[in-house]
């Protein structure tokens, strides 16, 4: 494998969006502790929420002191005196929800690998008057000499003023890939490996409750990239549509967000609606002028209301508005920001200009005291052919899978599914927290 092109044409390429990132990265720091500066909330708190506010998880936090998790598990067979988790025990109002854990797991993408998971849930004020902040992070190593680093964090300010998220990605990811449109098959796929730096991260203000405006910087460095075992005597899709060593794409980008969900982590219920424009030019460090959109939507609602089901449903529709993305940032099967969409397929499977994707899941408990619960899941995507630009199949996927209660107070569950698609794609997915 070569080595990643440090020469000074290259370096210099790379050096301003880099810097663009880390000069964002020390300002949103210093924005969240001036932000709780202002609104005299240091103390980082977790509770669920006051009855004063109507919109609170209510059932499932009223409820709480009759669930288990894995931490309680792991305290019974190992700790036979330590005290019950409850609601109302002090502790709890008085650090954060962290819940670690390693694993071992397969997956379509990965094979077996070897995971560290961490997620920290937590308030930001005295009076827990603002949704829940989260930070989810993992370290992966695969059986496919993958290396995965992704750090997601959503953290809220006082009364939900100000929301700052950050996806930060490092990947050395030898994955496969299938070509471009709906209409290759699994004999078509072949291994690339690349690189990944992906700084991705805004400041949403709020305008009216529930819906916020925000701007952001997104960075996407991609280096030592190469076809590993290309089929012989033909010309790949990814040759055809520009194979290139390294690509750089930085842009600002733009939210319009609406979010009235209460735990970003696990919804009983809400609504959430993200519309995502990013605009990259050369002038912020890209190597061309192209510009993408998203739209993601998702509504949640406990079905029966009086239990902690939830029938759930997501559409995440992504364009390509003009010029040319490079060939791995195209809207693809698996490229959500959580990597989640098309269960039933290997991530990469499909790829285009343009994607249509929608899914519906039910959440069920299996077990009285919250421990296990299962989910069923259909969903279906779509992408527009390389030559006429227009959806030409529909590609369906299905599957069901468990629950494990990671974390009963910030509702985090370790998610293991098995999903079926077309053509023979099938297999394991897992996930720290929901699919979406």
């Amino acid at each position: 494998m070569k080595n990643a092109d440090l020469s000074p044409e290259n370096m210099t390429n790379v050096k301003r969006p880099i810097l663009i990132a880390l000069i964002l990265i020390a300002g949103s720091f210093s924005l969240v502790a001036r932000a709780q500066v202002e609104q005299h909330a240091i103390t980082v708190i977790v509770a669920p929420k006051d009855s004063i506010s109507k919109k609170r998880d209510r059932t499932y936090y009223d409820n709480i002191n009759n669930e288990i998790d894995l931490i309680d598990v792991g305290q019974e067979l190992f700790s036979k005196n330590v005290k019950k988790r409850t609601n109302d025990d002090s502790a709890v109002f008085k650090k954060p929800h962290l819940a670690v854990l390693p694993a071992v797991g397969y997956t379509l993408q990965t094979g077996f690998a070897t995971v560290l998971a961490g997620s920290l849930a937590f308030y930001t004020s005295k009076d827990r008057n603002e949704n829940v902040s989260s930070l989810l992070a993992n370290v992966t190593y695969s059986q496919y000499q993958q290396i995965l680093l992704p750090i997601q964090a959503s953290i809220w300010t006082w009364d939900d003023r100000y929301n700052f998220v950050a996806d930060w990605r490092y990947l050395k990811y030898p994955s496969s890939t299938y070509g471009l449109g709906s209409g290759t098959s699994l004999n078509d796929g072949y291994t690339i490996d690349y690189s990944l730096i992906h700084l991705n991260q805004a400041v949403l203000k709020k305008i009216v409750p529930d819906i916020y405006f925000g701007i952001g910087y997104r960075l996407d460095y991609f280096w030592n990239v190469r076809e590993v075992d290309p089929p012989t005597g033909k010309t790949t899709d990814f040759q055809n549509y520009g194979l290139t060593t390294t690509s750089t794409s930085s842009g600002a980008t733009f939210d319009l967000l609406y979010d009235d969900r209460r735990n970003s982590i696990n919804p009983l219920k809400g609504n959430y609606l993200n519309i995502n424009f990013w605009p990259n030019f050369t002038f912020t460090g890209s190597d061309n002028n192209w510009q993408s959109l998203t739209v993601d939507i998702r509504k949640y609602i406990q079905f029966p209301s009086y239990t902690n089901n939830v029938l759930a449903f997501w559409s995440y529709d992504w364009f390509t508005l003009g010029g040319k993305p490079p060939y791995l940032l195209l809207p693809n099967t698996g490229g959500d920001p959580a990597s989640n969409s098309g269960r039933g397929y290997i991530q990469g499977r499909y790829r285009g200009n343009n994607m249509l994707y929608a899914e519906g899941e039910y959440r069920f408990a299996i077990t009285n005291n919250g421990l296990v619960g299962g989910v069923v899941f259909v969903n279906a995507q779509s992408f527009t052919d390389q030559t006429t630009n227009r959806f030409d199949s529909i590609l369906p996927g299905y599957g069901l899978g468990l629950r494990l209660k990671m974390n009963k107070f910030s509702r985090t569950n370790i998610a293991v599914d098995y999903g079926l698609g077309v053509g023979g794609s099938g297999g394991f997915f897992v996930n720290l927290g929901e699919v979406f």
